[in-house]
């Protein structure tokens, strides 16, 4: 599932695409057949991000519509050129210009958004570290006084939003903190440093369009996990040594996801 910095450079990918443009909008899988049609022929306003939410703002006139995109596991969107081709596979969703469109596919939802829905998404949420508007003592919060274990808070969309299991492994040991600690055992001054580390890397992603958290004396040494990834410090390297102390990097699996420390460095 992508994590909140790959939403975020979408929304600003799609505002550059169709912001101020009117558009043409269909489902030619026929799923989202009526949301289409409500927005169709109007002006793309705005694309913003809500953690791992993706929310598109049509106008005509006095009138607004929404529609709320959660990619899931498997959702994706293509970027199309002019001549436009004809559709390919079970697309949700096109928007398209006279020279530009995009398809979305296979998506956990697709819909109209009303404001009390908007409101309703917003008020579950925690803050996104990517929103200027984040209110990190939300975070900090539920965080000190729950007794569930930070690696599991960190991956909760109801305490950060946009947090996925590589910024978790990865911004957990540049704090050099165990995740198997309780909430309510973070101290004060642990916490702020991780927030603004969080800001920080996520910031990094959006603009590079891939995660990147290796700091520049570290990278170095046994190549990333996988083809085109940059290098993790513990991320889906279990069993291979710490890059910085050498000691084996454990796996666990916390709440049904992987969870990735080294138990040196992250006393």
């Amino acid at each position: 599932m992508p994590e909140g910095h790959t939403l975020h450079r979408l929304a600003r990918r799609q505002q550059r695409l169709f912001g101020g443009r009117r558009v043409r909008v269909t489902s030619p899988q026929g799923r989202f057949a009526d949301g289409a049609a409500a927005v169709d022929g109007m002006t793309f306003h705005a694309a913003e991000a809500w953690g791992k939410h993706l929310l598109h703002r049509y106008r005509d006139g006095r009138t607004e519509q929404m529609v709320h995109i959660h990619l899931g596991l498997y959702g994706a969107f293509t970027e199309l050129t002019a001549p436009l081709p004809e559709p390919v596979g079970q697309v949700r969703l096109r928007i398209e210009t006279e020279d530009t469109g995009t398809d979305l596919r296979g998506p956990t939802a697709c819909e109209i958004y009303h404001p009390v829905d908007l409101d309703a998404l917003i008020a579950r949420l925690g803050p996104d570290p990517l929103r200027r508007d984040a209110d990190p003592e939300r975070a900090w919060a539920a965080m000190s006084r729950s007794s569930r274990p930070i690696g599991a808070l960190l991956m909760d969309q109801k305490v950060i939003a946009g947090i996925g299991n590589v910024y978790r492994a990865e911004v957990l040991f540049r704090a050099g903190i165990d995740p198997m600690r309780p909430g309510k055992r973070l101290l004060r001054t642990e916490f702020d440093e991780m927030w603004l580390d969080l800001v920080a890397l996520m910031k990094v992603g959006v603009r590079r369009g891939r995660i990147h958290v290796i700091r520049p004396e570290d990278d170095h040494g046994a190549p990333a996990y996988a083809a085109n990834r940059p290098r993790t410090y513990v991320y889906r390297r279990a069993g291979e040594p710490c890059r910085i102390c050498g000691t084996p990097v454990l796996l666990a699996e916390l709440e049904a996801r992987k969870l990735y420390w080294c138990p040196v460095c992250q006393e």
